[in-house]
């Protein structure tokens, strides 16, 4: 089970799409997240690249956990396709943001 919201994952998932723009914003945001969202955010994202399976998800997070030596900001903002990589995550898990996306983008 994630510790972390659909809605905070999707918040996240747009602004990594503009990087260029929002990056001071998406660093605060992921740096307001608790200890336990942050490992969520970083489960979803390994999951999405294929360095855990979906059904490892309780690994992935006690892993997150017990890694956490750079500040969480740090690590996915040097992530390389962190968006892609956090919705595949979600996919992989049967988790879908599509409607919290499309709020966002509406600005609901």
């Amino acid at each position: 089970m994630l510790d972390i919201s659909t809605y905070k994952i999707a918040q996240v998932i747009l602004m990594a799409r503009e990087l260029e723009r929002a990056e001071g914003e998406l660093r605060a945001f992921i740096d307001r997240l608790s200890e336990d969202e942050q490992a969520s955010l970083v489960a979803v994202m390994w999951i999405g690249r294929d360095s855990f399976a979906a059904e490892d998800l309780d690994e992935a997070l006690a892993t997150a956990r017990e890694e956490a030596t750079t500040p969480t900001a740090d690590y996915l903002l040097g992530t390389p396709h962190l968006s892609d990589h956090l919705e595949n995550g979600l996919d992989a898990l049967g988790v879908s943001v599509v409607d919290d996306e499309d709020d966002l983008v509406r600005g609901g």
